[in-house]
């Protein structure tokens, strides 16, 4: 039970950090950092993901998180969202919060890009929940890379395909929670709105900021 509270009290904590105001410029920054994670995974076989998953997807999601700690882990970090519209373009990215609390024998520290590939439309729409886990609220597994592809065709009809680089040193981890969840607030600052995220992804009620238009046609650009 102690384990518990604990555990409970260091994940409200890092909310709470997680989502202290940001300047307009930390949320163009964490957009260019998550374009960059996108670009260099895809840059290496090992974890890019293939054009043909891709070409399927119904949406994306690229995190950015660092880990440390010592018996007790704090993982937070930032993500954003871009989700495949009906008439086949993307939208415009919609920033998410990325957070875990673990528990256990650990030590050390670790920077971990990962990226969702949401195949489906029930997996999209954990986009518009106040806290989510794709581990836990979607079929999700380790996605096929490019030198496998062959063998992927049994692995496409899965909800959620996770690809992840990690680098530094992190052992041990025996219990965790993580979460992404929308930040709103961020998204209002990013695009001057009042429009929550899921106005944001299937509505077109903001024109696209010069900003993001890169990430957006390089994501279009992926896809096709």
């Amino acid at each position: 039970m102690k384990k518990i509270l604990v555990l409970s009290v260091l994940l409200s904590f890092c909310a709470a950090w997680m989502r202290a105001e940001s300047s307009r410029a930390d949320c163009v920054s964490r957009v260019e950092s998550c374009e960059a994670v996108l670009q260099e995974m895809q840059f290496h076989p090992e974890v890019a993901v293939p054009r043909q998953i891709l070409r399927q997807a119904r949406g994306l999601v690229i995190a950015h998180q660092v880990k440390a700690g010592f018996l007790l882990g704090v993982k937070g970090g930032y993500a954003v969202a871009l989700v495949r519209r009906p008439d086949g373009s993307w939208s415009v990215p919609g920033l998410l919060h990325a957070g875990e609390i673990s528990f256990g024998l650990q030590i050390g520290g670790q920077g971990v890009d990962t990226i969702y590939v949401l195949m489906d439309d029930p997996s999209v729409r954990l986009l518009f929940r106040n806290r989510f886990n794709f581990g836990v609220d979607a079929n999700a597994v380790a996605g096929p890379n490019v030198r496998d592809f062959e063998n992927a065709t049994a692995l496409i009809h899965d909800s959620v395909l996770i690809y992840s680089s990690a680098s530094g040193l992190y052992a041990g981890a025996t219990v965790k929670t993580g979460y992404l969840s929308p930040n709103e607030e961020g998204n209002h600052t990013l695009y001057n709105t009042s429009y929550n995220l899921p106005e944001l992804l299937f509505g077109n009620v903001v024109t696209a900021p010069q900003e993001v238009q890169p990430l957006m046609k390089y994501v279009s650009d992926l896809a096709r």
